[in-house]
């Protein structure tokens, strides 16, 4: 029997073999590596800025996402705005500092975003100090953050190889 037009070319277009185009497959491939590159988390939770020097210590716990006091030389800054002078905190005689105490009850109140939800829910304090402040500097701090609720102090320090 005579095959029809129709029998003869679909089995001529059977016959041809599928294929992938790998240009286009490669592409998506180095886009998806560069995203998965760029978007991984190997970042520091608490990045430090190049004006502040930690001192070093031999410590085990990673830091997690808290507040973060930084105290410069120069001025004690929450959440990257601002506070009070260094200076100005050293002449001061008592424990409380009413502007640190202010700025942490307004995060308290107007949290914005789902990371400073986490760091105000968890009442919790990180402080990084330039290795040149007093103490006495830090512990007004700390008795500030604790009259204002936060009871969890937390010192940044540059981690150094365990001893032993």
């Amino acid at each position: 029997m005579r095959e029809s037009r129709r029998m003869r070319r679909m089995s001529r277009n059977k016959k041809k073999g599928t294929f992938l185009n790998l240009t286009s497959l490669m592409d998506v491939f180095t886009i998806l590596v560069f995203f998965l590159l760029s978007n991984s988390s190997a970042s520091e939770v608490v990045t430090t800025p190049k004006e502040i020097k930690l001192p070093d210590s031999i410590v085990e716990a990673k830091p997690r996402e808290t507040v973060v006091i930084m105290v410069t030389p120069e001025a004690v800054l929450i959440q990257g705005d601002a506070i009070i002078g260094t200076s100005e905190l050293l002449k001061q005689g008592n424990d409380q500092i009413p502007a640190i105490m202010k700025r942490l009850d307004d995060l308290q109140r107007n949290i914005i975003g789902i990371n400073t939800r986490t760091a105000v829910d968890s009442q919790e304090v990180t402080i990084l100090a330039d290795r040149t402040i007093p103490f006495s500097v830090l512990k007004k701090i700390m008795s500030s953050c604790t009259l204002s609720g936060y009871g969890k102090i937390s010192l940044a320090v540059i981690q150094k190889a365990s001893q032993g």
